[in-house]
């Protein structure tokens, strides 16, 4: 009799110092006491060992949880078996073929397992399946007539495959509660039946074309006009749209060329708002810059406010706040000011106290002469006061590249320079230093220049500048309207809120 219980589904208790093993009985020895399972489970967790084998003394109870068919022993079992796996989860028995449980029972202790739901995922329909439920074909074709009656499980019958399907599947896990009845989520979601979808296109023109948009609208108006709704205007006016950037109050046209010169520009510029920028010749500059100084707005006021707006502009290039703030001491800029003995280099020297006293490395270049002009002289004195360095040699240049390089080298009238020893040097170690060069008030086209800049900058109104001048921008030196007036210039200021912008080649 012990042989027909081989291949059965167990679970025995060994009381609360073993715990509950769960398996397939391989062997059992009637002399010896003993049984023996297959492919244990120990309180839920698959054992390491392949066998397990119990003394009848070790056991406090045994519950026969499956006796397999004839048919069907392999699938079912193996299913069980799977599915045991579950921890923290006991087991009771289960029917046997014949309808009628078989359970062997010593006295129950306090650690008797629990039921064990079993569940099996069927095309994203979970199934739960009782300990207590029959694993023969004949339960399963009873559900299956019951679920049939549901129109949700119509839909998903016709849509499972073959070899989806399991003897094992019953009704579907429902969850929620209402009314007293239990609703399925996938049937709240995807309750209706397939049939009563039409196969027809919505035609979404022909209905569009029911929509009288013009009736509407005219509906709307007269409601309006009826009700007083509308502050202004008659029906048939439509109200003037402004963009973000218009003003909504009429102005007069913009004109664009504001600034006349008395002679015919050799070439002209404009502004990022589009005005126009004349050049002019560096007779009619220098004649206007002499008229200003006859006014008032002496060399040293001149030369402190290019040096403002060359600093300026240079911090921007430098990289302006990014660069130069409190937490990045580290990363010091370094400038190379390269000024000639003339009122062009004093400007450059009024640009590097500037930018010294912004915490800019300043390295100061200027050649050594007999006798300087008395504007270089005072530039000096003040530079001498910062952190700035000041050098004679190109010796005493960096040999690595700088941050920016500003030529103060070339001068209008003093041609004679370029031929200097000193200027050549100078002019070679900025070409190999390949640092971005920005000039300040660069002389006209016609003069050749021994640095290509990327930037020029230049001062109250443009001259006729080549393409080695690169990028030019104009800085305001505060000279009065009337004073271009002065000299037949019709001038009106391009700059707006800013002291430098940039100009464009027309």
């Amino acid at each position: 009799m012990a042989t027909d219980w081989l291949g059965s589904i167990v679970s025995i208790n060994c009381g609360e110092s073993l715990g509950v093993y769960q398996g397939r009985v391989s062997a059992v020895d009637q002399v010896s006491q003993t049984i023996s399972l297959t492919r244990p489970f120990h309180n839920g967790v698959k054992c390491l060992v392949p066998e397990v084998t119990f003394r009848a003394g070790d056991i406090t109870e045994l519950k026969i949880l499956e006796i397999p068919g004839p048919g069907d022993s392999r699938q079912c079992s193996d299913l069980q078996q799977a599915e045991m796996g579950i921890p923290g989860v006991g087991c009771q028995v289960g029917p046997s073929q014949n309808g009628t449980g078989k359970v062997l029972k010593k006295p129950i202790s306090s650690s008797a397992p629990q039921n064990i739901p079993r569940r099996m995922d069927t095309k994203n329909q979970d199934i739960i399946i009782s300990p207590q439920q029959q694993c023969s074909k004949s339960y399963m074709d009873r559900h299956v007539e019951a679920l049939s009656q549901s129109k949700g499980f119509r839909r998903r019958h016709n849509s499972w495959s073959s070899s989806s399907r399991h003897p094992n599947q019953v009704t579907p896990k429902k969850s929620g509660l209402k009314n007293g009845q239990m609703k399925s989520k996938d049937d709240e979601c995807f309750g209706d039946d397939i049939d009563e979808i039409p196969d027809t296109d919505f035609d979404f023109e022909g209905n569009l074309a029911l929509f009288d948009k013009a009736a509407v609208f005219e509906e709307i108006e007269i409601y309006e006009r009826r009700s007083g709704t509308r502050s202004r205007g008659t029906p048939n006016e439509k109200p003037a749209r402004y963009r973000h950037d218009e003003n909504i109050l009429e102005s007069e046209p913009i004109v664009y060329r504001r600034i006349v010169v008395p002679q015919n520009a050799n070439k002209e510029f404009c502004t990022d708002s589009g005005l126009v920028v004349p050049s002019v010749s560096y007779e009619l500059h220098k004649k206007l810059l002499s008229v200003a100084e006859k006014h008032g707005l002496t060399l040293e006021r001149r030369l402190e406010m290019t040096g403002v707006c060359a600093s300026q502009m240079a911090l921007s290039l430098l990289g302006g706040p990014n660069r130069l703030n409190p937490k990045n001491v580290h990363q010091r800029p370094t400038v190379a000011l390269l000024c000639g003995p003339h009122v062009k280099g004093a400007q450059g020297i009024s640009c590097g106290r500037h930018l010294s006293n912004h915490d800019v490395h300043v390295i100061l270049f200027l050649p050594n002469f007999v006798k300087m002009l008395e504007s270089i002289t005072n530039e000096l004195n003040l530079f001498s006061k910062t952190q700035g360095q000041q050098v004679s040699s190109v010796k005493d240049l960096p040999d690595t590249p700088v941050d920016l390089v500003i030529n103060c080298l070339d001068c209008h009238e003093n041609a004679f320079l370029r031929d200097q020893p000193w200027y050549k040097a100078v002019v070679d170690w900025a070409n190999q230093n390949r640092a971005p060069v920005l000039s300040i008030d660069p002389p006209i086209n016609e003069m050749e220049q021994g640095i290509d800049a990327k930037w020029s900058l230049a001062l109250g109104l443009p001259l006729p500048l080549g393409e080695r001048a690169g990028r030019v921008y104009l800085c305001d030196i505060g000279i009065p309207q009337k004073v271009f007036q002065e000299v037949g210039i019709n001038y009106h200021s391009p700059f707006g809120c800013k002291f430098v912008i940039p100009l464009h080649s027309t």
